[in-house]
């Protein structure tokens, strides 16, 4: 796998998981934080259960960006109302301005959201790295099936440990 450049990569992670970034910011890669919310109760797939449409609410703790997690100005911020980061977001717009070719993600669930943005970042033609060990599922079995045989059809798969041998020299 070619480097990768940090100038026109970006590490794409759901706000409560953390994978190792220190790395990626010292490098000069951009960091997308996103927070998960639903707009219109009784929509979409966030609607199963009336708990988990009230979890999802704008103002509820469980969409809030971590404490630890603060984003710093030029972190790219988004409000995500689907399950993939592309739709109703306004993303490829601020990863295009900033010349980002490249997308490395990590997130639960595998099967839902990672899933949907390994889908929608290939249609958008990004070069995309899906982080194994960054992410998870419900179902083990499901996560092994997608970063062991569905993802390595069409994009990069790797562990956190092996991210930074991917970084072009700087």
């Amino acid at each position: 796998m070619p480097p990768l450049d940090p100038d026109r990569t970006a590490l794409h992670r759901r706000h409560r998981r953390r994978p190792r970034a220190r790395r990626a910011r010292r490098l000069g890669a951009h960091l997308v934080r996103r927070r998960r919310i639903r707009r219109h109760p009784g929509t979409s797939v966030f609607a199963a259960t009336a708990d988990h449409r009230a979890a999802m609410h704008a103002d509820a703790p469980a969409t809030q960006i971590d404490a630890r997690l603060v984003p710093e100005d030029e972190d790219v911020r988004v409000r995500k109302i689907r399950v993939g980061a592309f739709t109703t977001t306004g993303l490829e717009a601020r990863l295009r301005a900033r010349g980002i070719t490249t997308l490395v993600l990590a997130g639960i669930s595998t099967s839902g959201v990672v899933l949907s943005t390994v889908r929608e970042a290939m249609d958008r033609d990004y070069r995309v790295v899906v982080l194994r060990d960054a992410c998870a599922d419900r179902e083990a079995a499901t996560h092994d099936f997608l970063t062991g045989t569905l993802f390595p059809r069409t994009c990069s798969v790797v562990d956190v440990a092996g991210l930074g041998d991917l970084w072009a020299d700087r």
